[in-house]
């Protein structure tokens, strides 16, 4: 470079600096060189001017790439809204890039409450302060609260300064906290609405330019979209759910309605058929599932399908009635009551224990479940009351002896299904005659076992009277004292007689099975059954058919054989043992022989006969067959025939 003169080609050092974005102060260097050269002052009015128009091309420069910056944030926050999947990551976002885009220490958000009628600090990036996160402001208080309230942006490099808004304390320490100076607000507007408000907050006090004013403002547009777009996409997710529920409601209710059908045709076919409580139980089961058992009136058993486990009396008989009282099903745990009830009468329980919860509509299976039951046990009841009273108008013929060889009685019977020629047995049952229900009770169980026995039953005041096919009248006397009994709850004493073959033996019968009872009420054997066999020597007294062979061979047979056997003399020593009033010395003195001799043969007794042949009753049965042995043909005479 020539003194006094300047290259042109020096201006491009401002080029030089241009390309390398260097900072502002050194497009001062090439002056102040120019200067120290001694170059003359047009040159350097000509050089100042390319650094001034260098100087604004930078400025135009940092410009559109701040612009572009801001386009940039701007792109990539609509593509997160494009994208939306959690409203509280765009949001948070959106914050970030303010503070970034705005080289602001702080930026944050609040959005309206409704409900309260304020702002709610809703996100920050950069806030260090507790109480500041967790801010609310009130409509028109400080300059948040006034964004919210207009919906007008507002800035001031210095907020405490700044006498355009309404301070309050609460607001004040909190931003205080926070250290911030200069504050920048923007609404966030859906419509005429504004839902909330973007801030932008330095530390340091600094004006805001038109331009970061509006950069704020785009933003704080997104974020009111995407705050929309959630609630449009929350609300439509909450119609999807309850479209989903409604849908599975639905199919939950038509699979009831379905099963609510299925059970209402299977009951009534089963009605249809005839079937029986057992069925009913067995639908339930399939259908409900779980466990269940069917109780008559007094909480004994009449079905079953599967284990329902212990129950508790007391509780599942509270659970009836109030099942009764309220008209349908009641949970007591896992157990599921309903009563069976015909008006007023009570007829039974069902008892369903379910693994799951059984809902509304199963409640109501259930209940039809208990209907039918009611409707099935009358339905038995009927039909053995009438069977009963077929079968009990022709045992009342037979007992009276009247009509013995009809053929109109075989006819009768043959429709009942009784054989009138084969062996039977006649049982008279005695028990008190207790309330209707007890009758009922007492009928039903009777007519149900002559029927499923082929037999016949009949009721003459206290006495409940069976003629049943068999020929051991004592086991069938001790079999319904004891079945009869435990329905009825009460004792029941049975005599029998038999067996007999034929209408005209049945009348005999009849009333040695009367003396047979009543020989056990008298004996104090009440809730008893027995023959005449089974009572002794009483037996022969009240027996029709005296048989003394069958006593002797029932209270001595033992010891006879053994003196047939042996040629020994027990009998007589036993004889003469209870003559002497039971005195083995004066038993010794009569047989001759020694007492010992006479201990070892009643020792030899007692084992012949077992233990207990000494108690009072065996002993006078003993004695009485000792007698009865003496006179020996005698005793057959009288058991022959007579012409």
């Amino acid at each position: 470079m020539i003194k006094g003169t300047m290259d042109p080609m020096s201006c491009t050092v401002f080029l030089e600096l241009l390309a390398r974005e260097a900072p502002p102060v050194e497009f001062e260097a090439p002056l102040v060189e120019a200067r120290a050269a001694g170059v003359a002052p047009e040159l350097l009015a000509e050089l100042d001017r390319a650094k001034l128009a260098a100087l604004r091309v930078r400025a135009l420069l940092e410009h559109r790439a701040r612009r572009e910056a801001e386009l940039s944030a701007l792109f990539e926050t609509a593509g997160d809204l494009a994208g939306l999947r959690d409203v509280g990551a765009v949001l948070e976002a959106i914050v970030r890039r303010a503070r970034r885009l705005l080289h602001a220490d702080v930026s944050y958000m609040t959005l309206h409450d409704a409900d309260r009628g304020d702002t709610y600090m809703r996100v920050t990036d950069g806030s260090v302060s507790a109480a500041f996160r967790a801010l609310r402001l009130p409509m028109g208080a400080g300059l948040g609260g006034l964004v919210a309230q207009t919906g007008t942006p507002y800035a001031s490099p210095d907020y405490f300064a700044d006498e355009r808004f309404r301070h309050r304390t609460h607001i004040d320490v909190a931003v205080k906290e926070e250290a911030l100076v200069a504050i920048l607000g923007v609404p966030m507007r859906l419509g005429a609405q504004t839902i909330g408000v973007l801030f932008a907050a330095n530390r340091s006090a600094r004006p805001f330019a038109q331009e970061e004013v509006a950069l704020l403002a785009s933003l704080g547009a997104h974020a009111a979209v995407a705050l929309d777009n959630a609630r449009l996409l929350e609300e439509t997710r909450t119609a999807l759910g309850e479209l989903s529920s409604a849908n599975q409601l639905i199919q939950a209710r038509s699979a009831a309605v379905e099963r609510a059908a299925q059970a209402h045709d299977r009951m009534t076919g089963l009605v249809v058929r005839g079937g029986g409580v057992e069925d009913v139980a067995a639908v339930v089961t399939d259908i409900l599932g779980g466990a269940l058992i069917v109780l008559d009136a007094d909480g004994r058993a009449l079905a079953a399908v599967g284990s329902v486990g212990d129950l508790d009396d007391a509780e599942v008989a509270g659970a009836a009635a109030a099942s009764r009282g309220l008209g349908r099903t009641v949970r007591r745990g896992d157990l599921w009551v309903a009563s069976v009830a015909s008006g007023q009468e009570i007829l039974g329980t069902l008892v369903l224990r379910a693994p799951d919860e059984v809902s509304g509509t199963d409640q109501r299976i259930l209940e039809r479940a208990a209907l039918v039951t009611a409707l099935l046990l009358l339905f038995r009841r009927t039909a053995a009351a009438a069977e009963g009273r077929v079968r009990g108008e022709l045992l009342d013929d037979l007992l009276t002896g009247r009509i013995t060889h009809s053929d109109a009685l075989y006819g009768r019977a043959r429709l009942l299904g009784v054989d009138l020629d084969a062996p039977h047995v006649l049982v008279v049952a005695r028990h008190r005659a207790g309330d209707p229900a007890s009758r009922r009770r007492t009928a039903f169980w009777a007519s149900s076992d002559a029927a499923s026995r082929h037999g016949l039953v009949a009721a003459r005041g206290e006495e409940t009277i069976l003629l049943l096919p068999g020929v051991h009248p004592g086991a069938a006397a001790q079999r319904v004292a004891k079945e009869l009994g435990a329905s009825l709850g009460t004792a029941v004493t049975a005599g029998a007689a038999g067996p007999v073959q034929g209408p005209a033996a049945v009348a005999g019968a009849y009333r040695e099975a009367r003396r047979c009872a009543e020989a056990l009420l008298s004996l104090g054997r009440a809730g008893e059954g027995a023959s005449c066999d089974e009572l002794g020597f009483v037996g022969l007294l009240i027996g029709q058919d005296r048989d003394v062979a069958g006593f002797l061979e029932s209270a001595l047979g033992p010891v006879l054989a053994y003196d047939r056997r042996r040629g020994t003399a027990l009998v007589h020593t036993l004889d003469t043992y209870f003559g002497t009033g039971a005195s083995l010395s004066r038993t010794a003195e009569r047989l001759h022989i020694h007492v010992n001799t006479v201990t070892q043969r009643l020792d030899r007794v007692g084992r012949l006969l077992g233990d207990g042949w000494q108690a009072p009753e065996r002993a006078l049965e003993i004695q009485l067959a000792l007698r009865l042995n003496r006179l020996g043909p005698l005793t057959r005479r009288s058991e022959q025939p007579k012409d």
